[in-house]
C-alpha cells in the first residue's frame, strides 16, 4: 500500500469527530475509539463491533465511513479472517458507491486509498477485483473489430 491505513484512520477519525455529524453518538465513539486503539484481542475487538453499529446508524458521514475501513484493515492485520475481508469489502463497495453518487463529498485522495484497500480486500478472499478486471480486459481487448 502506498499510504498507512493507521495514520489514515486516525485523519478520518478526527475529521468525523470534528465535523459534528455524530450527534449524540460522538462520545461513544471517542470512547469506543480510545479503547479500539489503547488495547489488543477481544477488548479491541468489542470495541470494533461497537464503532461498525454506530457507523450502521451515520452512512452519511463520509469521514467516519473511511475510519471504519482503515480500522477493518488494521482487524484484518490482528484476525486474518474471512468475515473482516468480506466486511471490508462491503464497506468499501458502500463508500465507493457513494463517492460516485457524490462526488464532492468525498476526498479524492481518500477515494483512491479505499480502492486500494478494496483490491486488498478482494485479494484476501481470493477475489478478483471487478474494477482491476475490467481494466485489463479493455487493455486486452482487441479495437476496430479485429
Amino acid at each position: 500500500m502506498r499510504f498507512d491505513p493507521a495514520i489514515a484512520a486516525q485523519a478520518s477519525f478526527k475529521l468525523a469527530v470534528e465535523s459534528g455529524q455524530l450527534d449524540d453518538d460522538v462520545e461513544a465513539v471517542r470512547d469506543a475509539e480510545a479503547t479500539f486503539s489503547a488495547t489488543a484481542g477481544e477488548e479491541a475487538h468489542a470495541a470494533y463491533l461497537v464503532l461498525q453499529e454506530i457507523g450502521e446508524q451515520h452512512p452519511h458521514v463520509t469521514s467516519f465511513q473511511a475510519f471504519l475501513i482503515y480500522i477493518t484493515w488494521q482487524q484484518v492485520m490482528e484476525e486474518t479472517i474471512p468475515a473482516h475481508f468480506r466486511q471490508g469489502l462491503s464497506l468499501c463497495d458502500r463508500y465507493l458507491q457513494r463517492a460516485r453518487e457524490a462526488a464532492q463529498d468525498h476526498d479524492p485522495t481518500q477515494v483512491e486509498q479505499i480502492r486500494e484497500l478494496r483490491v486488498s480486500f478482494c485479494s484476501g478472499l481470493g477475489l478478483a477485483d471487478k474494477e482491476e478486471s475490467e481494466e485489463e480486459y479493455d487493455k486486452d481487448a482487441f479495437t476496430g473489430g479485429d
